[in-house]
């Protein structure tokens, strides 16, 4: 029988329409047998299973049960479990049913090492433990509702032949048609009086919301796609399309750069929804390198002239025009075409090699297949939502970890990838944080830190009072660092009810260090001063330490010269953390095979920043490494050597290669919506 309809019974939230399998998420964490065994080579008894090498435990009742069940079943316990037919490995990972073992005078049932593992997890109190055997799992779409959330007696109840779930996994845009269609007068005439009332009040409410999204160029999303999965830049702008729906004035909008991961057509739509703000009456202030949203504002406070101490002044103010004329401001001056970002009069040949990848059909991608030159800097272009993110993150980057570092991911659904043994090693240098906690910083992740603290234990000071280069770290108990807040700097509060607070530390002074570590000093500075430097400045301070010097140096070439030795890895942007590991992967040596992977390096960069990046990329080319490049921005993709350009729209309407070849090739297919502004930007 169907229930009776009601808005709760509609919503994966409430547990009377959430799938009773998965309690509404759509997917359900299961262990992967290859993550818990691993090591093929070893034995039982050596630890092939990897969780409980991991996790503290007694398992030796558990072993002795195992002993029987192989004695019982004829599984030959003592062989490598590579040597185990998989029958008899099925019996060990599946259990046995209702047979019983007697196992320390107690008669108890085998039920295999998968469902002892999710007994443990669904059982223990511990984090730690929880996140651990999470390592050895592996998300997959709940059978229960086929990932659709609802108990099948939801899904039942249709409009037009849709279920809910079946809308909300539609792209915005289409919602949008759906919605049209019921006010049409051959679905009108299939409804009652008051039912045709009630669609014609929803309809237009949820069209107006469904077109304030489209509006932000959020038009490619589905609605049923999870917040945790949003780009910062489109979380800002789905929060940007509730405002506009409020249709507020005297408001002061204030937008962190809103074009992050735009591509210039979905661009210019976000440029016209902040005018409509305008119109509204509203004043909006938005911080971005944009030079399409820069020409577009009324008035532009262009800040600097450099970044960190050599900003914080306004060097120009006005129009856009008057930016222009300006000969202070070094915006003015690449807007203005006074200083250019150049491609290269040449384009790379390449080593005549490649890696295809062959029937790629993830998410939104129709059965794709597309060649990667290998010694290229390869540009992978396209709309928002077209498939770019997928095709190489999630695809060519996941496969590749797990061929060289047996990386747990998953790669997305595709039929091969050819051309791997053309390269030595795969370099992904994704946004994400390079820590979570404020004890992770440039310094220590890049590696310079270790230098660093080295030169100071070998001070007279150091040496005479007998100090190594422990006690010049914050993270080791007993040595320089301050006690009363564990070298944090800072003491956290708990209020309670409210969030925590966290204040200066009053013993430190926020230094992070005891006086004793803090009276060594190197050219007048401690290791706090340290620490407290720019790059820009550590780099100068460290100007006759080589090995201290690269490595800041190429922290400067990619755009980060600004940003403090000791800034906790939790205040980074996402394209800040992306910077310092690109220099990470920099300062190490290149094979000259190496296949370096990265998602939109431009995210928060200035014309002139961008322009070093680049130098920076090229110079890896030149050495013959291929750089793959997830990218919008036209000056980097004018300057590559060949452009994948995806699409030809977002959502359902994308995930096909439009065009591939070099950016001239790119600029004359009319079908390429890239092109036809790369065309616009090549003359």
């Amino acid at each position: 029988n169907l229930p009776k309809p009601e808005p709760r019974l509609f919503s994966f939230n409430s547990p009377f329409g959430a799938c009773t399998d998965c309690m509404g998420l759509g997917e359900k964490l299961v262990l992967e047998p290859d993550l818990v065994i691993p090591n093929k080579r070893l034995t039982f008894a050596e630890g092939a299973v990897r969780p409980w090498t991991r996790i503290a435990g007694n398992q030796t009742s558990y072993q002795k049960m195992l002993e029987q069940v192989g004695k019982k079943h004829r599984v030959p316990m003592g062989k490598p479990i590579e040597k185990i037919a998989q029958a008899k490995l099925d019996i060990i990972l599946h259990g046995t049913g209702d047979e019983e073992y007697t196992v320390n005078g107690k008669k108890e049932t085998f039920p295999g090492i998968l469902k002892q593992l999710e007994q443990k997890y669904r059982e223990t109190d511990s984090e730690y433990v929880r996140a651990e055997l999470e390592s050895f799992m592996r998300r997959m779409r709940c059978p229960g509702c086929d990932a659709q959330r609802l108990k099948p007696s939801v899904l039942a109840i249709t409009i037009s032949g849709k279920s809910i779930a079946n809308v909300v996994n539609m792209p915005v845009e289409d919602v949008a048609a759906f919605f049209e269609n019921l006010e049409g007068k051959e679905a009108a005439a299939k409804l009652s009086g008051d039912e045709k009332l009630v669609i014609d009040r929803v309809s237009k409410e949820v069209r107006a919301r469904l077109k304030q999204l489209t509006q932000v160029g959020l038009g490619y999303l589905t609605l049923d796609r999870s917040a945790m999965t949003l780009s910062g830049g489109e979380s800002q702008r789905v929060r940007l399309a509730t405002q506009l729906g409020s249709q507020l004035s005297g408001v002061i909008y204030i937008l962190d750069e809103p074009s992050i991961g735009l591509h210039p057509r979905d661009n210019d739509r976000l440029i016209d929804t902040i005018r409509k703000l305008r119109e509204f009456g509203n004043s909006v202030v938005v911080v971005e390198h944009d030079e399409a949203m820069i020409e577009a504002a009324d008035y532009v406070f262009d800040i600097g002239p450099g970044a960190g101490e050599y900003g914080g002044e306004i060097v120009a103010e006005g129009t856009a025009a008057q930016i222009k004329k300006n000969k202070d401001s070094l915006t003015g001056q690449y807007m203005s075409g006074k200083k250019t970002i150049s491609a290269p009069k040449k384009i790379r040949k390449g080593n005549g090699k490649k890696i295809t990848i062959e029937g790629a059909n993830a998410f939104n991608l129709k059965n794709v297949t597309v060649d990667i030159p290998l010694g290229k800097l390869v540009c992978v272009t396209g709309v928002s939502g077209s498939g770019k993110s997928t095709l190489v993150l999630d695809i060519l980057g996941k496969s590749l970890s797990k061929k060289f570092y047996r990386a747990k991911t998953y790669p997305g659904e595709h039929k091969a990838i050819t051309g791997i043994e053309h390269i030595d090693k795969v370099v992904a240098v994704d946004q994400s944080p390079i820590g979570r906690t404020p004890r992770s910083n440039p310094a220590t992740y890049t590696g310079v830190f270790t230098t660093i603290r080295d030169l100071f234990a070998e001070m007279p000071e150091a040496k005479m009072r007998k100090y190594e280069a422990g006690k010049f770290s914050f993270n080791v108990k007993g040595g320089g660092r301050c006690e009363a807040c564990g070298g944090e700097g800072m003491r956290r509060i708990e209020m309670q009810f409210l969030p925590d607070v966290y204040v200066e530390c009053t013993e430190c002074r926020g230094t992070r260090y005891n006086h004793e570590a803090l009276e060594v000093h190197y050219k007048q500075k401690n290791i706090a001063d340290v620490l407290a430097m720019t790059v820009e400045e550590a780099r100068r301070f460290f100007a006759d330490q080589t090995a201290i010097f690269d490595k800041l140096n190429v922290l400067h070439e990619v755009g980060l010269g600004y940003i403090k030795l000791g800034q906790p890895a939790t205040t980074l942007s996402g394209g800040e953390a992306q910077r310092v590991k690109l220099s990470t992967e920099l300062s190490r040596r290149a094979t000259g095979r190496t296949l370096y992977i990265l998602d939109e390096p431009t995210t928060g960069l200035h014309f002139d920043d961008i322009k070093r990046l680049l130098g920076v990329l090229h110079q890896l080319a030149d050495k013959g490494n291929t750089v793959v490049i997830i990218e919008h921005n036209l000056d980097v993709i004018k300057g590559a050597d060949w452009v994948i350009d995806m699409g030809p729209d977002g959502g359902i309407k994308g995930g096909e290669v439009v065009v591939a070849g070099t950016p001239k090739d790119i600029a004359k297919c009319k079908a390429s919506i890239t092109g036809k502004y790369l065309k616009d930007l090549l003359k």
